[in-house]
């Protein structure tokens, strides 16, 4: 079956063969390293080995719709053209950017026609999750009816961008970043197809993989550059950055991950790992993430994770804040990661956020009971003669301020929300509180 060249094809294997009769030096150095056979695609054994996914489900016979899920560069459009040769499916391509509902009723319609002449198709959707909530319920019955075999390809978190009803007819599948060793091996394919050596030092490879970050299609594109300004002399590190550019890192700040990183963030921090912690937060500002959200998260974290056993936490959060807001970025950037030092290395706590949805539960699960008498106010007459404010102890009066009352509603036991972990400032509080249960003890 013959291909079709995308120019946004993504992943590059060890076939170091064009795959045109083109001159090579118009055929971009991807297209030419474009993999013959999902064995030659590189970076994705869980899929493509022996004992992938794919390949078993191509052994079986029996290819399912599919959702390939996984970032740019790394074989989402080149594995659904492979798996179309090896199933013997018509390989169509559409793109969601481009597409529209007449687009998508003619592609069923041609497949409708040529599933009665006895051939199928594989419908590949590339961005499938920039088609909306009506669009992909269209692709529902032709899934069902078996007129089409759907490869979608998304970046995105199927989770989060398509339908359940469409997810639950797909298999979803993850696509890994390409790791160090994939990219090396891509370099190695390049040099071999253009008979030349990367005019590379050691450390400068290095960093020309690091600028590639995971995504195979960059390094190649990068590669060929670097064999177009073809150096006298091996480059180092400044002087590949004077002709590669850096390649932005992955972050959309209303994606998953967005998500992603703040919870690595938050999570470094209750895990007390200062330096992980500051890593997600620099992260998180690299990707042009807007500080007063993660001030806002920090503030959250100060009073959920840390809570009294350190009350300052919240101080400091505030005061962080504040100071961005006079300072803005960058200065005011250092204000919130000395913040993000100061809760990664203070005491842990979690029994106020635990005391408060225990206590929210009681709540609603004891309806609208009343105080008990003696603690309720009595401005009136009417309201003492009732028995308002009857027997109330004023705590100050009593040995060590404390009287031991019941203030709980009437009918409803005592409950016990708050059990501070004793650690920080809470081991005191812990104390108190032991001192001020056998006191009530004693009373009762």
């Amino acid at each position: 079956m013959a291909r079709t060249p995308s120019p946004d094809g993504d992943l590059f294997g060890e076939a170091a063969t064009a795959q045109t009769s083109a001159p090579r030096g118009a055929v971009p150095l991807a297209e030419r390293l474009r993999p013959h056979e999902l064995a030659e695609v590189i970076g994705q054994p869980h899929l493509v080995g022996p004992d992938g996914t794919l390949t078993r489900m191509l052994e079986r016979g029996s290819l399912a719709s599919l959702i390939l899920w996984g970032p740019p560069g790394v074989g989402k459009t080149t594995i659904a053209r492979l798996l179309a040769d090896r199933a013997g499916l018509v390989f169509v391509q559409i793109s969601a950017v481009f597409s529209g509902v007449a687009d998508l009723k003619r592609v069923f319609e041609e497949a409708a026609r040529r599933r009665r002449t006895g051939a199928r198709t594989l419908l590949f959707v590339d961005e499938i999750h920039r088609f909306n909530r009506a669009q992909q319920d269209g692709f529902l019955p032709v899934v069902e009816e078996g007129t089409i075999t759907l490869v979608g390809a998304t970046t995105e978190n199927p989770s989060f961008e398509l339908n359940g009803a469409l997810l639950s007819r797909c298999q979803v599948l993850v696509l890994r970043r390409l790791d160090d060793d994939a990219l090396e091996q891509l370099l190695r394919r390049a040099e071999a197809v253009t008979a030349r050596k990367l005019a590379l030092t050691d450390a400068a490879r290095a960093a020309l993989r690091a600028m590639a970050d995971g995504d195979g299609r960059a390094i190649l594109n990068m590669a060929e550059q670097l064999f177009a300004a073809n150096p006298s002399a091996p480059l180092d590190e400044a002087a590949l950055a004077t002709i590669i550019a850096r390649r932005a890192a992955l972050y959309d700040r209303d994606r998953e991950e967005h998500y992603n990183l703040i919870s690595a963030l938050h999570k470094s921090m209750r895990g007390s790992d200062p330096d992980a912690a500051l890593y997600w937060y620099a992260r998180m500002l690299a990707g042009g993430e807007d500080p007063r959200y993660i001030a806002r998260r920090l503030t959250r974290f100060a009073v959920e994770d840390i809570g009294l056993a350190d009350p300052g936490a919240l101080t400091q959060a505030i005061a962080a804040w504040e100071a961005y807001e006079r300072l803005g970025s960058p200065e005011g950037d250092l204000a919130i990661a000395q913040l993000v030092l100061y809760l990664a290395t203070a005491p842990k706590s979690n029994a106020a956020y635990r005391a408060f949805g225990a206590a929210r539960r009681a709540a609603q699960a004891t309806g609208s009971l009343m105080p008990p008498a003696h603690i309720l106010n009595a401005p009136t007459k009417l309201m003492k003669n009732l028995g308002y404010g009857a027997g109330y102890e004023y705590d100050h009066d009593s040995e060590e301020a404390f009287s031991g009352q019941t203030y709980f509603p009437d009918g409803m036991s005592r409950e016990t929300f708050y059990r501070p972990a004793g650690r920080g400032a809470e081991q005191e509080i812990k104390r108190r509180l032991l001192h001020w249960a056998k006191l009530r003890e004693d009373r009762e």
